[in-house]
């Protein structure tokens, strides 16, 4: 008799020990082993809103743009387990916003103004038994990853976010090495920017193709009254990340334009690119190259950096493929941007060449704004041949 009540006691203490213990706000272990994982998504300035980025994953802006809002939400959250993700975000000319959570949105959408900085945290009984880590690409580095309400990225410095990276891990954990969204860039590679001028034309698609097959991108120093002729090309090279620029309306030669006659030249450029892509340009090309002080002081006013070239093919003039691919594969460098001209076949014959050569070589081709990211930035007004390492 003694036996049996000692085994039910015994059994009621268990019973209400395992209770407890579910009960306790800091004991989940079966939770532990969930696959939570944090969903997010960025508005990108001039693109929108990305699609949903999964957990751990390394999302980038394009070259042409950054990072002005986010939302943030859990999947695979435990049942019962309390708490949510919440985010605040330091916002260019704003400073820190209010907390944000569960994939309410925090930032702006309908201005110009950049995020500088994140912090994430997850509240309830999500604190006791998980961890959120997170970094921003920023001056075109990711960030050290912090966490759980540390500040990611430097704030009033005039720094932007250009990509965000959320992580979600049991508690002691450390995220496991990051996914990717599309490429990503190595800082300690070789760099080229192969560089575009005149068109769009019928040969522009040829040289994409060649870039999406070989993970490149480039600059198009477009013509603008050449745009809507060839808009599903240009459309094509935004969406490949491609950086789309000016090369003026009409190949204007801006020195013989005045302040204002260069600053309506450029943003009727723009303003057709945003109606056909969402886009707006960052960089532009003086055609021939020729900039004077007047044209300086209207691309510092406007914000916009003039682009010439260390490489100079003149396959404008030779139209020859094999001296255009000589030239290029005989004198590239780290850091070069070369000038080349999609409005003639045989420079994309020869692009067809080039782009999986300097890939083999171990060259990155990136865009000019991509390169000028990791080799010191770039200023309005001020003119750029070359970004060495």
């Amino acid at each position: 008799m003694k036996t049996t009540k000692a085994k039910s006691r015994l059994l009621r203490l268990a019973v209400t020990a395992a209770l407890a213990a579910v009960l306790s706000s800091a004991a989940f272990p079966a939770y532990a082993d969930e696959a939570m994982e944090a969903l997010y998504c960025t508005f990108q300035h001039g693109r929108g809103w990305t699609d949903n980025i999964a957990d751990n994953t390394l999302a980038q802006a394009p070259a042409d743009s950054y990072v002005t809002a986010l939302k943030a939400t859990l999947s695979n959250q435990p049942e019962g387990m309390t708490g949510t993700i919440a985010y605040q975000v330091n916002l260019s000319g704003s400073g820190w916003l209010a907390w944000e959570e569960n994939y309410a949105q925090t930032g702006t959408t309908t201005t110009d103004m950049p995020l500088e900085a994140v912090r994430f945290v997850l509240t309830g009984q999500l604190a006791d038994n998980y961890d959120i880590y997170y970094s921003v690409l920023q001056s075109g580095v990711w960030t050290d990853l912090v966490m759980n309400g540390q500040t990611a990225g430097v704030e009033g410095h005039g720094l932007r976010v250009d990509g965000v990276r959320i992580a979600v891990t049991a508690k002691g954990q450390v995220p496991a090495e990051p996914k990717t969204l599309g490429r990503v860039i190595d800082p300690t590679k070789p760099m080229v920017a192969l560089t575009f001028d005149d068109g769009p034309s019928p040969y522009t698609a040829q040289i994409l193709d060649s870039l999406e097959a070989n993970g490149g991108r480039a600059t198009f120093f477009m013509v603008g009254n050449r745009m809507a002729n060839y808009s599903s090309t240009v459309r094509r090279m935004v969406e490949m990340g491609c950086e789309p620029a000016s090369h003026t309306w009409g190949h204007n030669t801006i020195t013989g334009l005045s302040e204002s006659a260069l600053i309506s030249n450029l943003d009727q450029f723009d303003n057709t690119l945003q109606s056909l892509t969402g886009a707006r340009s960052v960089v532009m090309r003086p055609p021939g190259g020729a900039i004077n002080e007047t044209s300086k002081n209207a691309l510092a006013r406007r914000g916009t950096p003039a682009i010439l070239w260390s490489i100079d093919t003149l396959d404008w003039k030779t139209k020859n493929t094999q001296q255009t691919i000589n030239v290029v594969l005989g004198q590239v460098q780290d850091g070069d941007i070369v000038l080349m001209h999609d409005l003639h076949q045989p420079t994309a014959a020869a692009a067809v060449v080039i782009i999986p050569e300097l890939t083999k070589r171990g060259y990155q081709l990136v865009t000019v704004s991509e390169l000028a990211a990791y080799r010191g930035g770039m200023q309005g007004g001020h003119t750029y041949s070359k970004f060495r390492p």
